[in-house]
């Protein structure tokens, strides 16, 4: 039997959902119901993991006291550990004892967690993913905790869903006007820029010196690249948004691809490969270089060198980080790394390449994240499968 004091907290927690529902956003609909959550529950952590349903993978989306397990992007493949076992079970799970029990993320561990509850989060009796409480104690959690974090769960699943829906029709409507704005504006500089070298060439084709001509030649070829380029990105955005572009893993040496990439896309920087030579990674090549290219020519643009490339293996994953010496990402922009047509305060390039980047991970079955917490310049990851 419910006490009064189960019923003041499950008003507490329907107020909040309640509350999420009306207010669309789903950044601060996670942060609010996560905080609310951990003080009715009285618990140190909440996380909520999301499906992934290209991989068939929970990939970590908010959490509060354990903020490493977003900021590092954990992916736990449906059925494996402790959140891949309750979505594919479909059931609430109870681990009184963390220390002794088998779960996947090294997180829970390094953090000094006991005790966990997780309840599946389901939308029309579909799990769209998982939701679990920790404490830094043990603690037996009751019936009524698991009642009441199951309720909190189904409709937090139902925020996160019109939530979801909001988002993408919001960033839809600002892709268009980004698209016309920014896409106008770069293909228009090259152009414009193209043509005059050219009529200079036509109206002046007997007086132009040798010096002059080498000049032109080289700034019509600068020009006819940057076009290039922005054509190739905006090709690349077309494909990967209708699913188009066919991702063929082979095996591949790391390091020598890497290398390879490396001088192609910063000839003048110092790009260090700590990646071990025998390394054989089972990856897209034309996907890789879409990425490193991307991520090493940012570093060598906005950072400072050296640009460190390392490997990690984690699990089922490769941890493949590109990092350099500079003063890493204004914290103010962290947020909207990886939107389209979002170039900072600078306002350099079209603002697509790591969105594309990104878009390439995920279609190879991984994901690209940026480590907020590393200590240094800025530090991108990204997670390779291994197989």
């Amino acid at each position: 039997m419910a006490t009064p004091g189960d019923a003041e907290r499950l008003r507490r927690l329907q107020l909040v959902t309640d509350a999420a529902l009306s207010h669309l956003d789903l950044d601060e609909l996670l942060a609010e119901l996560l905080t609310r959550i951990r003080e009715t529950l009285e618990t140190d952590t909440v996380a909520i993991l999301l499906r992934d349903e290209l991989r068939d993978e929970l990939v970590a989306r908010a959490a509060v006291g354990i903020e490493e397990e977003v900021e590092q992007g954990v992916r736990i493949p449906i059925g494996g550990g402790f959140a891949g076992k309750i979505a594919a079970e479909r059931r609430p799970i109870v681990l009184d004892d963390v220390d002794h029990a088998h779960v996947l993320n090294p997180i829970l561990h390094e953090k000094g967690i006991k005790s966990l509850l997780g309840v599946p989060m389901t939308i029309s009796d579909t799990v769209i993913g998982v939701m679990h409480v920790g404490t830094l104690k043990p603690r037996f959690f009751t019936a009524d905790d698991q009642e009441l974090l199951e309720l909190v769960a189904s409709r937090a699943a139902l925020a996160i869903e019109r939530a979801r829906i909001h988002d993408e029709v919001v960033r839809l409507d600002q892709m268009k006007v980004n698209f016309v704005a920014i896409a106008s504006h770069e293909l228009r500089t090259p152009a414009t820029s193209i043509y005059g070298i050219a009529a200079t060439i036509k109206q002046r084709r007997g007086a132009l010196s040798d010096e002059e001509r080498l000049e032109l030649d080289a700034a019509l070829w600068d020009q006819a690249e940057r076009l290039r380029n922005l054509i190739e990105q905006l090709l690349d955005l077309s494909r990967l948004d209708a699913r188009a572009i066919l991702i063929e893993p082979e095996p591949i040496g790391l390091h020598a691809t890497l290398e390879k990439i490396a001088a192609e896309a910063a000839p003048e920087t110092e790009v260090r490969i700590e990646v071990p030579e025998d390394l054989k990674v089972n990856a897209d090549r034309s996907a890789l270089e879409r990425i490193f290219g991307n991520l090493v020519a940012n570093a060598a643009a906005y950072g400072e060198p050296p640009v460190v490339v390392r490997v990690e293996p984690r699990d089922t994953y490769f941890r493949v980080s590109v990092q350099d010496e500079g003063a890493g990402v204004p914290e103010e922009l962290v947020p909207i790394l990886f939107e389209r047509f979002e170039r900072g305060s600078a306002g350099e390039g079209t603002g697509l390449g790591l969105s594309i980047a990104q878009a390439y991970a995920r279609a190879h079955g991984g994901d690209l994240v940026y480590d907020a917490t590393s200590r240094g310049g800025a530090r991108f990851e990204l997670i390779l499968p291994r197989a």
